[in-house]
């Protein structure tokens, strides 16, 4: 908290502009203590040279604008009641050396499913699952199915379809990928039935799914495509996605 100075009567709003990111983490440690009933606490940021004294007050632990300023070597101005803290630049040279040591290479499976296939897959089953939720529940509640919503479901499923075609790259990849092309006409499919009863004004009962062969496909398929998703897992048909 920035100690008021004189010509500056209202409490000011701190606004940190950061055009860098701070390395490392602020932190109080006790330094020696003084001849008084309490030890001085001092902050250190790590990463950077010197310490600032902490104000304890009321519970909350302040420390001066200007001190913080200085040990992070950031710049202060004043713009009427606002304070603006800037932060220095990190040095792209001196990050990068850091990222690139802590960052594994990735492992790439060269049998069975790959990873990035699968979490696409997964992401692509997880929207036809919700796809066909909502084409239930607006059933069971009397709700229209209308194309406005349907539109945003086919999109997802669209794009994450693209994202699982990309990534396919091991002969398991490319056998499942027609079970999830399959499993998303199956949903539209779906749709398309009672996008159809909409527009002839026809009667949709509330349990029109129940025993439905289709749903009973799409819950299928997806049960199947899920219980095989291990990395490096042996691709298995699933007749249902047919």
């Amino acid at each position: 908290m920035a100690r008021k100075r004189s010509g500056f009567s209202r409490r000011a709003a701190i606004v940190v502009v950061a055009s860098g990111a701070m390395t490392g983490f602020a932190q109080t440690t006790p330094a020696k203590p003084a001849q008084t009933a309490h030890p001085i606490t001092t902050l250190v940021v790590t990463g950077h040279d010197g310490q600032i004294p902490v104000i304890q007050r009321n519970g909350h632990s302040y420390v001066e604008v200007e001190g913080l300023a200085r040990v992070t070597e950031s710049t202060v101005g004043f713009q009427g009641s606002r304070i603006v803290f800037t932060l220095p630049t990190a040095s792209p040279a001196a990050v990068q050396p850091a990222t690139s040591a802590s960052a594994p290479a990735p492992v790439r499976e060269e049998k069975g499913y790959s990873r990035d296939f699968l979490r696409a897959g997964i992401e692509e089953m997880t929207v036809i699952r919700e796809w066909r939720s909502a084409i239930e529940n607006a059933i069971r509640t009397n709700n229209p199915v209308e194309q406005s919503w349907i539109a945003g479901y086919r999109s997802n499923a669209e794009s994450r379809m693209a994202m699982a075609a990309a990534s396919a790259t091991t002969d398991a990849d490319r056998q499942a990928l027609p079970l999830l092309q399959s499993a998303k006409s199956m949903v539209q499919q779906l749709s398309d039935r009672f996008l159809g009863l909409r527009s002839n004004l026809s009667y949709v009962s509330p349990d029109s799914l129940a025993n439905d062969p289709l749903d009973q496909k799409i819950l299928a398929c997806a049960q199947g495509m899920t219980a095989q998703a291990i990395p490096g897992g042996e691709f298995q048909d699933v007749q249902a996605c047919h």
